[in-house]
């Protein structure tokens, strides 16, 4: 019998104030609300069902935070390709307000102004995408919402621009892996948030 593919995990980073607001939280280093530290912790027990020959976290603190709260903090390996969006000059305001003045605004098309696009986010994944296939076993890595939409997309074979397709929570767990022939990228598991409803 095959020996079981090995997958990279995701998890986005617990909650903030910025993403209880909807506020977009690109390199501004927010720390975890007392309650996304608790949504860190309670990611302690569902990832034990793995192990990991690799641990890789975005050095801002929201994530590397929900990394340590996770049991990870001690053997994580920052990764600046980790880090969220660069919104430039939308960081910190919410979509409504970006489209008062731009009603068609979408970032997934449009960019923003003196940040990045898509594509320069998608450059970033695959390359963590590149050197988390080199791994032998599984990879975790702890990181931000529209950075981890995009590198999902890439890891199925889609545009950057196409993370818009997937939704993702915060504190949520996410795999990607290969199907049972061990040879097409897949997504086995989607935004798993059962872990926090206890």
């Amino acid at each position: 019998m095959k020996p079981r593919s090995p997958v990279l995990v995701l998890v986005r980073h617990g909650e903030t104030a910025w993403s209880r607001t909807g506020q977009h939280t690109g390199r501004t280093d927010i720390p975890l609300l007392e309650e996304g530290r608790h949504m860190a912790t309670e990611l302690r027990a569902p990832l034990r069902a793995w192990s990991f020959s690799a641990v890789w976290t975005s050095p801002l603190s929201r994530a590397s935070e929900t990394c340590a709260l996770a049991g990870y903090g001690d053997v994580a390996e920052m990764r600046a390709d980790l880090m969220e969006w660069d919104y430039g000059s939308f960081e910190g305001k919410t979509k409504s307000e970006i489209r008062a003045a731009s009603p068609n605004w979408t970032i997934w098309t449009d960019g923003v102004p003196c940040g990045e696009s898509a594509r320069d986010v998608g450059a970033r994944a695959d390359r963590v995408i590149s050197e988390a296939r080199a791994v032998e076993g599984n990879v975790l890595l702890f990181a931000h919402g529209h950075l981890l939409r995009v590198l999902t997309a890439r890891w199925l074979g889609l545009p950057p621009s196409e993370g818009r397709l997937f939704t993702l929570s915060t504190a949520s767990i996410s795999v990607l892996g290969f199907d049972s022939e061990g040879d097409q990228q897949v997504l086995q598991l989607w935004n798993d948030t059962t872990h926090l409803r206890g």
